[in-house]
C-alpha cells in the first residue's frame, strides 16, 4: 500500500474498553489524490505522487496548475509527496482515504522536528556539565574540545553547540488506535515529530 499526507492537529487521550487511558496524536490524514504514477518502464521504479491541500490560483505557477490539471483536480496541491509501491495498481485522479487503516494497524510517521535554534551541549546532547557547587563559573560550557601537539585540532564528529531541530524524523512502528472517517482523521498512540499544523507523512 502506498500512505497519505496528513496534518498534525494535537495531543490528547482517549480510553479504551477496559478504561485505560491512552495518550493519542490527532493527524488529520487526506484525503490525497494520486497526482501521477511512476512505473518501472517509464521512471524505473515504481511509485505513487500524492498531493494534499489546495493552493490559491494566484499561489499557482503554470507548471503546477498544468499537472493538476492532468489528474483532473481544480487546484495544485499544496503539498506534492511519492511513496513507494508494491505492485499494487493506482490510477491518476484517484483518492486515497484513511479508510486504509484500521484500529491495531502498524505505521511509521515522517515529520520535521521542532526546530529549538541554537542551543548548548547540555541541552543539544544531554551533556552533565560541571560542578554548579560553589558557583562554578561555567557550568553548562563543553570543556576541553581536542587533543593536545598531536593532532593538534578537534576531531571531526564532536559534540558541540549549534542548531538543534528542524530535522526530517521518522517515528515507525507506532499504533493506530483509532480511526475517524467521516472527519478524516487518525488516532496515533504516543507522539509524533513535528508542532501543530506541521505535515507529517505515514505509511504501513
Amino acid at each position: 500500500m502506498a500512505g497519505l499526507i496528513g496534518k498534525k492537529i494535537g495531543m490528547t487521550r482517549i480510553f479504551n474498553e477496559e478504561g485505560v487511558q491512552v495518550p493519542v496524536t490527532v493527524i488529520e490524514a487526506g484525503p490525497c489524490p494520486v497526482v501521477s504514477v511512476r512505473s518501472a518502464d517509464a521512471d524505473g521504479y515504481q511509485a505513487v505522487q500524492l498531493g494534499y491541500g489546495a493552493k490559491k490560483a494566484k499561489r499557482t505557477s503554470a507548471g503546477e496548475a498544468g499537472h493538476a490539471a492532468k489528474a483532473g483536480l481544480e487546484a495544485a496541491p499544496r503539498l506534492l509527496r511519492e511513496f513507494p509501491t508494491n505492485g499494487e495498481d493506482y490510477e491518476v485522479g484517484q483518492e486515497l482515504t484513511v479508510a486504509q487503516f484500521e484500529a491495531g494497524d502498524r505505521i511509521k510517521v515522517t515529520g520535521r522536528s521542532k526546530g529549538k535554534g541554537f542551543q548548548g551541549v547540555v541541552k543539544r546532547h544531554g551533556f552533565g556539565g560541571r560542578p554548579s557547587t560553589h558557583g562554578h563559573p561555567m557550568s553548562r560550557n563543553p570543556g576541553s574540545l581536542g587533543p593536545g601537539t598531536d593532532p593538534s585540532r578537534v576531531i571531526k564528529g564532536k559534540r558541540l553547540p549549534g542548531r538543534m531541530g528542524g530535522d526530517r524524523k521518522t517515528i515507525r512502528n507506532l499504533q493506530v488506535v483509532r480511526v475517524d472517517g467521516e472527519r478524516n482523521l487518525l488516532f496515533v498512540k504516543g507522539g509524533v515529530p513535528g508542532a501543530r499544523d506541521g505535515y507529517v507523512l505515514i505509511s504501513k
